[in-house]
């Protein structure tokens, strides 16, 4: 790549070419000054409950200080272990003011899984919703947590509603295994004990990890990912800095399915949209379609964040087609690709275009996304952000041309420190600044970035490469595919040959018609060999599918 930063010159006017990642030392100021300046605004909303930016103060002041009486010190470990409710955000900032480190729990976690990330990160107190204590007390005698604080999923929304929510999970739903604790105390409790404390605010430096966000664990053991103040202000403002010219500060209303404690959802919405002044709009299950709907009917949504399937589902649903749209203007997928007719048919329904963008634990998320005017690009993960420099390397670490296929490499303040704990795998995955992504990407001549595929996710088919993203974006064109993802298996003959998993649209599809129609559209060695329709495809609980249990399945 001969010019410096070829992406600089689409950038959409009003986009700095760098942020200033020090405009805030700590989290904690960038928050203090959002609290100040949009009081009474609400903050948070979520299943009709609303809490303003004064009363987030307030609660996670008396939260923060609660946790300081419980003896708990700056640079100890908390988990936070829920799904969307409003006693995130409020635990979230509680625990950052009391100089906390956050540790982010997937409440899907088996009790093997949440062993592992509460003893390497050694959590000395958690906030864990009651659906998940009983999962909590089979290893809680493996790990050096003291304080543990259990919340309800009803606990925050006022009467009658708490007692009506509550009750529906408990007894009708009966989504509340039986445990017992002894010691615990509930969210509720906790804060009207922090109320008679006040709170000795923590004063942070830039370079103070404040989150252990875990990554995915699908290369081997989950590995902690050390972000520090800077990471997270960097991020933060990148993201702003991308998203501030097309929205209206103090004035949006942003729908947020995505889980907080996933990086992405952490991120853009829970800081970036947060700091603007916007109001999020939490969905406590966003498999739940009929309730992601609700909250678009129920309030003038301006901005949408998601995954592929999401918005593949949502736009599928019969009363898709029965929302107001006229508000939205932004609608920003990552997590995973974001496919062509997926991204047209959204398009089509909203009439507001779908920009994918890139990300990693690691680069605490954003790294891309696409221009949020006309200019975007179907099919990439759009432009790196402000203060971000990238380059594609081969396997010798040297740095290609453009549209050469190689992997991604980042560097800017919003890379992580390392991994906790593990100094090997850091030295392995950021060297000398970079952050090596293990992406297979290209970069055009305008700087759009495209991932042709996960390295590890590579299908070799008689010495070829097959990226399962090419062939998974041709099959879901197929008007009577819903969802599709494609994975190698053994082949005698090639090695590997590609077998694709199908959930159908209409029952009439049949093996050979997309075969053919894949035939159609990729070159032989790329076309699947076996199809196997399903009902569904195993998922993240953020919607991402796992490519890597169906090649196990597959393999068995």
């Amino acid at each position: 790549m001969s010019d410096q930063r070829p992406w600089l010159k689409n950038y959409p006017s009003g986009i700095p070419a760098n942020i200033n990642p020090d405009e805030y030392p700590t989290l904690v100021d960038m928050f203090n000054d959002t609290f100040k300046k949009y009081g009474s605004r609400t903050a948070f909303s979520c299943m009709g409950k609303e809490l303003s930016f004064t009363q987030i103060d307030k609660k996670s002041r008396a939260f923060g200080a609660y946790l300081h009486s419980r003896g708990l010190q700056p640079g100890d470990r908390i988990a936070l272990m829920m799904p969307n409710l409003l006693q995130y955000p409020v635990a979230l900032f509680g625990a950052l003011r009391a100089g906390l480190i956050v540790v982010n729990t997937n409440p899907l976690y088996t009790p093997r899984e949440m062993r592992h990330q509460f003893t390497d990160s050694d959590v000395k107190a958690i906030v864990i919703a009651e659906n998940f204590a009983a999962n909590l007390q089979k290893i809680l005698g493996d790990t050096n947590i003291q304080a543990i604080i259990t919340t309800s999923i009803g606990e925050m929304l006022g009467f009658p509603k708490k007692h009506i929510v509550n009750f529906v999970v408990r007894n009708v739903k009966k989504m509340v295994p039986s445990y017992s604790i002894p010691n615990t105390v509930t969210f509720s409790d906790a804060l009207k004990q922090g109320k008679r404390f006040s709170l000795q605010e923590h004063k942070g430096e830039p370079d103070d990890v404040i989150l252990h966000q875990y990554t995915g664990g699908t290369t081997g053991v989950a590995k902690g990912a050390m972000l520090t103040n800077r990471n997270l202000v960097a991020n933060m403002l990148q993201i702003r800095a991308w998203m501030g010219p097309f929205l209206k500060e103090a004035d949006e209303v942003a729908l947020n399915p995505l889980p907080l404690y996933h990086i992405f959802a952490f991120s853009v919405n829970c800081l970036a949209l947060m700091s603007f002044g916007t109001t999020n709009v939490l969905v406590t299950n966003a498999r739940d379609l009929d309730s992601v709907i609700k909250a678009m009917k129920d309030y003038p949504i301006s901005l949408v964040t998601g995954v592929n399937t999401l918005f593949n589902a949502l736009v599928n649903h019969k009363d898709f087609s029965s929302v107001d749209f006229s508000h939205l203007k932004v609608t920003v997928g990552g997590g995973m690709a974001v496919q062509r007719s997926v991204a047209e048919a959204w398009q089509k329904a909203t009439g507001c275009p779908l920009s994918e963008g890139y990300g990693m634990t690691e680069s605490s998320p954003v790294v891309s996304v696409n221009p949020l005017d006309d200019t975007g690009r179907i099919g990439t993960i759009g432009l790196p952000v402000s203060s971000t420099d990238v380059r594609i390397v081969d396997r010798q670490g040297n740095v290609l041309a453009y549209n050469q296929p190689g992997e991604l490499q980042v560097k800017g303040p919003q890379v992580m420190k390392g991994y906790y704990n593990r100094p090997e795998d850091t030295k392995k995955t950021v060297v000398d600044g970079w952050l090596c992504t293990g992406d297979v990407a290209t970069i055009d001549e305008d700087g759009f970035m495209r991932i042709v595929d996960r390295k590890k996710d590579m299908i070799l088919v008689s010495g070829f490469n097959v990226y399962p993203n090419e062939v998974e974006e041709v099959a879901a064109a197929h008007p009577k595919v819903l969802e599709c993802a494609a994975v190698g298996v053994e082949d005698e003959k090639s090695g590997e040959v590609v077998k694709l998993f199908v959930v159908r649209r209409d029952k009439s599809l049949k093996e050979k018609e997309l075969i053919e129609y894949c035939r159609g559209e990729l070159t032989g060695y790329k076309v699947p060999k076996h199809i196997e329709f399903r009902k569904e495809l195993p998922k993240t609980n953020v919607g991402k599918i796992l490519r890597r249990e169906l090649r196990e399945e597959a393999k068995g």
